[in-house]
């Protein structure tokens, strides 16, 4: 059934992961099987990141950045929170239930996300090409013709329009800096370049939910990802990166060994002590 009748953001209302977990309680909103999908995707793709990010507390270059980092965790979670709430409305599962009790091949989040941390210019570069991604994929989703969807997308683009900048100003940063910063930051990015047509792929599933205007064809965001991503590179002086692209295959649960490791951490407190509060 399709989701008419949700919540669409407003100014100063916005759709909580509480609120939609009532919604699809009461019958208000439940997502397609498709849409579920879709959903439990994106949620992924920010779960994963936020884990990522949440290593760099108390590790970053500066204090200022120990924040940064941290608050677009913060951001990532909220954004996997609804998207993992709205998905186990098909399935009668709870965030929770799909954050911590799914096993690795069962994560449907693109390989990027899962990509180790590395040095901090490796890092930004992650950060850099995930936030533009992101923006346009939501600028997109704020169209939805599933209304919580849009809903989701509505106040996560405002979010990732700051991760965009963060990291496009780390970009120019410490391309402009010192010999080592540059090199480092040339580093990043021919390390995680390999993983950004994974990102613009699509497959039946898009292709369905495109159809019926859930959803927005990968593909289709590609040239304006290329444009702005191409014109930082430009003022920072940098190449975009030329080479074979990664395997991929996360959004249909293949992943790299680094996902199990991360998994392992992330999701050792509710394994053993399921079902506590505190």
């Amino acid at each position: 059934m399709s989701n008419e009748s949700a919540t669409r953001i407003t100014p100063g209302n916005a759709l909580r992961p509480e609120d939609i977990a009532l919604e699809v309680r009461t019958g208000l909103a439940r997502p397609t099987e498709d849409v579920a999908e879709y959903a439990l995707r994106l949620g992924d793709d920010g779960l994963i990141l936020a884990q990522r990010l949440g290593h760099w507390i108390s590790r970053g270059p500066e204090l200022e950045e120990d924040v940064a980092l941290g608050n677009i965790a913060l951001d990532q979670l909220g954004h996997a929170r609804s998207f993992l709430t709205y998905a186990g409305g098909a399935w009668d599962k709870t965030e929770d239930d799909l954050a911590y009790f799914r096993r690795e091949h069962e994560f449907r989040s693109a390989a990027i996300f899962e990509q180790p941390n590395g040095d901090f210019a490796a890092t930004i570069a992650r950060q850099f090409v995930v936030s533009y991604y992101q923006f346009e994929l939501y600028r997109g989703l704020t169209q939805s013709t599933d209304a919580t969807l849009a809903a989701i997308a509505a106040k996560a683009v405002k979010e990732v329009d700051y991760h965009r900048d963060h990291s496009a100003q780390w970009v120019l940063r410490l391309a402009g800096g010192t010999d080592e910063s540059r090199t480092r930051m040339i580093q990043g990015l021919k390390q995680m370049w390999p993983y950004v047509a994974e990102l613009f792929q699509d497959d039946e599933l898009t292709t369905r939910l495109t159809e019926t205007g859930a959803a927005v064809e990968p593909s289709s965001l590609r040239a304006d990802f290329d444009r702005l991503t191409g014109e930082v590179l430009k003022e920072a002086e940098l190449e975009v990166p030329d080479g074979p692209a990664a395997p991929g295959g996360g959004r249909h649960g293949r992943h790299s060994e680094h996902l199990g490791y991360l998994l392992a951490e992330m999701q050792v407190l509710a394994r053993e002590y399921p079902g506590a509060s505190w």
